[in-house]
């Protein structure tokens, strides 16, 4: 049997094998670093310290330490480090000592997800445990059974949670909570870079209404936020606080030596400039790995992406690696499935895992030494998040970046000083989005009555308590505004989107035992779970027989087929207000309100491997409405009669295809968050026009970035489209010529080169 190769050997040998070296563009090596340290602070609790020297830590890396300090001075802090860095005794460590010398004293810490409440609970109730103290550590989530919370509400300590809960289960019932509101001394906020977009500008005004209520029971609690490395954390943490904050980013981790691959599959179609499947080159990468017993993570774009990968990956396992060793993990499993598989990967029994960005945050699992990104993540930050994950314990490792043919990946491979160089992006949030605002406003009314004068997050809200009054929603008497309303309101608003229902996917294969295996937002539903449609979970295919949309659910059953499928969604697109002008050399970038139609037209079945197209079906779907925000910029209305309607359509759809993969790169997006429409007519002003928007109601600020950033944006969508090698348009450009036009790719540079100023009419060309 042939020996399993080492990691430096595995190394050498894609070094080597030409159908691997042949398609590395960049290899660099990111040397080891030591630790950078400080004394244990005198005034720390003997008992905390006894309890972290019996387990190896005698003293504290440079960022812990002033983490220390800022806690115990009262101030609250933003701490940003790698993956890895221990960035968990940042709060553990304040936190305990605060506890220890007064008992009274409680502390919230806040997760994004569950996963990451469990994992920390684990590693604090041991610190707890090695201390022998009556100290208590809960976490309080849906899965918390009712005795339990109890528990909790009376006597937890530490009450871990996440923001839908907080949300919706204890700031509406804070009367049962009157212990935690009291003694609140410490807000942690864990992984604050994920709090960004519509999600952050939720969670933005959770805190407000958190603030207001330990202003009611007297307390003033410091917030303790940490986060992976963005361009602009003190700035985010004091939009989502309404805190000022210190930054501490002095990091003294020790780091292994970290190879990092940048990987552009060969070129199939030399006239078309159509790549190898980036996902087929990622699963050929991971065998090699995996075979040769490296633990390895592979993380995929979508959840599509993932289960495509398992399905791969797991014939492997079939053949030589035994059952259950390569697992998939992403957003709709259900929570026991997903804390095995957490276990799994600890404890080395499970030796692959494929992923969507669900891994990306500090869930511990384990030492991994190898990762592999199928497709850059969208943003640099997510690649440094998901390069992580492998040699967590200063051990070697390697990062393979494999690029798909979508323009923003060939940016990215092409321009390796881009991604090592530049600045991870922005985080924004948009806390006054006036329908998020609306939404929290009504939730905070419910959990106490607003008196007049009062702010929310030091916002005037007078206007929107005056119209939840005309509503009926409040009752406005002496100089304060009631809740009068016999519904809920937090059980109404969800966090995770602007919309409020998930569908639920209901297995229906053994008419015995119907269970509902996970869950989807009702936008992604119109793509994925339509009628026909394979749905993929844990590497198993589904086919949808039945969405009932009304009721939100999707009734599949398991088949066996060699195919997946993927949807067109068509829009219309009204403008409803222009807001702001901006003169760019030939054209003015606008910013405004649009109201968008959008409705999921047909789908195309893929065969696995070719990626060819075997068939289509139409989609029954009702339209989805959208009022959100947009930026837009036009060309002059003569372009039609000049170039011909056709050529013009073709160019415009060639250059939104540019637009749409590069915008992402200015504003922290993936690229489904922005969407990017062409249109020959715009409604509003008949010209030639291509929008940019927000895919959330009332927009979360993404359009705003790309209207302050459009100048850059064109001038890097003309550096993809010139510096492409394809005859006529590619993947890697405009998009395939056969679907955008023949023009396409000549008459998007042209488009391009006039937006410049190069052209000062169109008879040319």
């Amino acid at each position: 049997m042939e020996r399993k190769k080492k990691l430096p050997q595995l190394l050498d040998m894609f070094q080597q094998e030409e159908k691997y070296r042949s398609n590395i563009v960049t290899w660099k090596t990111i040397e080891p670093k030591d630790a950078k340290t400080a004394p244990f602070p005198e005034d720390v609790s003997p008992v905390l310290r006894e309890a972290l020297l019996n387990r190896g830590i005698n003293e504290l890396y440079t960022h812990q330490a002033s983490a220390y300090k800022e806690a115990t001075d009262g101030h609250s802090f933003v701490a940003v480090t790698p993956t890895a860095s221990g960035k968990t005794l940042c709060y553990n460590l304040p936190v305990l000592d605060t506890i220890l010398k007064d008992p009274s004293s409680r502390a919230l810490y806040l997760f994004p997800t569950k996963a990451l409440a469990q994992d920390q609970k684990s590693e604090i109730n041991e610190l707890i445990d090695e201390m022998e103290v009556d100290l208590k550590g809960y976490t309080y989530d849906g899965d918390t059974s009712p005795t339990i919370r109890q528990i909790v509400r009376k006597a937890g300590h530490i009450v871990m949670t996440n923001p839908d809960m907080l949300h919706s289960a204890i700031l509406p019932h804070h009367t049962k909570w009157v212990s935690l509101f009291e003694n609140l001394k410490v807000i942690v906020i864990d992984e604050l870079h994920t709090y960004r977009g519509v999600f952050g500008s939720h969670v933005a005004n959770v805190i407000r209404r958190l603030k207001r209520i330990c202003s009611f029971y007297g307390s003033n609690p410091i917030f303790i936020c940490t986060s992976a490395t963005i361009a602009n954390p003190k700035e985010l943490a004091e939009e989502l606080t309404g805190e000022a904050v210190t930054l501490i980013n002095n990091n003294g981790a020790p780091t292994g030596r970290k190879h990092f691959v940048l990987y552009n599959p060969p070129v199939v179609n030399q006239a078309l400039n159509i790549r190898r499947s980036a996902t087929l080159e990622a699963r050929n990468i991971a065998v090699e790995l995996l075979r040769n017993n490296i633990q390895t993570i592979v993380f995929a774009r979508s959840r599509v992406r993932v289960e495509i990968l398992l399905t791969y990956l797991q014939q492997l396992e079939q053949r030589e690696l035994g059952p259950r060793s390569i697992m998939g993990y992403r957003g709709g499993y259900l929570p026991k499935q997903r804390r095995e598989i957490e276990q799994g990967l600890r404890s080395g029994k499970i030796k692959g895992v494929v992923s969507t960005n669900a891994l990306e945050l500090g869930v511990d699992i384990g030492q991994l030494q190898a990762c592999v990104l199928t497709g850059y993540p969208g943003t640099i930050a997510s690649t440094w998040q998901q390069a992580g994950r492998a040699g967590r314990r200063q051990d070697e490792s390697v990062v393979f970046v494999v690029a798909s043919s979508s323009p923003l990946d060939q940016y990215m491979i092409t321009h390796p000083d881009y991604f090592f160089e530049r600045n991870p992006e922005e985080a924004r949030v948009n806390p006054n989005n006036l329908i998020i605002l609306v939404d929290h406003v009504k939730c905070a009314a419910y959990e106490l009555p607003f008196k007049q004068g009062d702010t929310f997050g030091g916002e005037d809200v007078e206007d929107v308590l005056e119209f939840l009054t005309e509503e009926q929603l409040l009752h406005h008497r002496a100089d304060r505004w009631f809740w009068m309303n016999d519904a809920f309101p937090a059980h109404n608003v969800s966090l995770r989107s602007a919309s409020q229902e998930n569908v639920v996917i209901i297995d229906q294969t053994t008419a015995a035992n119907v269970k509902v295996i996970g869950e989807m937002d009702r936008f992604s539903a119109m793509t994925l779970l339509h009628e026909e449609a394979i749905y993929l979970h844990q590497g198993v295919q589904y086919q949808v027989e039945l969405l009932d949309y009304e009721e939100k659910k999707a009734w599949v059953r398991e088949v066996d087929v060699d195919y997946y499928t993927d949807a067109n969604l068509a829009v219309q697109l009204k403008v409803l207000e222009e807001d702001q002008h901006d003169q760019l050399s030939h054209t003015t970038a606008t910013y405004g309100e649009v109201m968008v139609n959008a409705m999921a037209t047909i789908f195309k079945k893929i065969k696995f491997e070719t990626h060819e197209n075997i068939g289509s079906g139409p989609i029954h779907l009702p339209e989805e409405e959208l009022h959100t925000n947009a930026c837009w910029f036009e060309f002059p209305e003569s372009f039609v009669q000049t170039m011909g309607e056709n050529r013009l359509e073709e160019g415009l759809l060639g250059l939104g295809n540019v637009l749409r993969n590069v915008a992402p790169l200015f504003v922290m997006c993936d690229v489904s968050d922005l969407h990017v429409t062409p249109q020959i007519k715009a409604i509003h002003s008949n010209k030639p026009t291509i929008f940019f928007y927000d895919r959330y109601p009332g927009g979360i600020g993404l359009s705003e970035r790309v209207y302050q950033e459009l100048g850059l944006i064109l001038k890097e969508a003309e550096s993809i489209v010139v510096g492409c090698e394809c005859e006529s348009g590619c993947p890697s450009c405009v998009g395939v010529s056969g679907e955008t036009g023949e023009n396409s790719k000549h008459t998007a540079r042209y488009l391009l080169e006039y937006l410049r100023g190069e052209h000062s009419d169109v008879t040319e060309g």
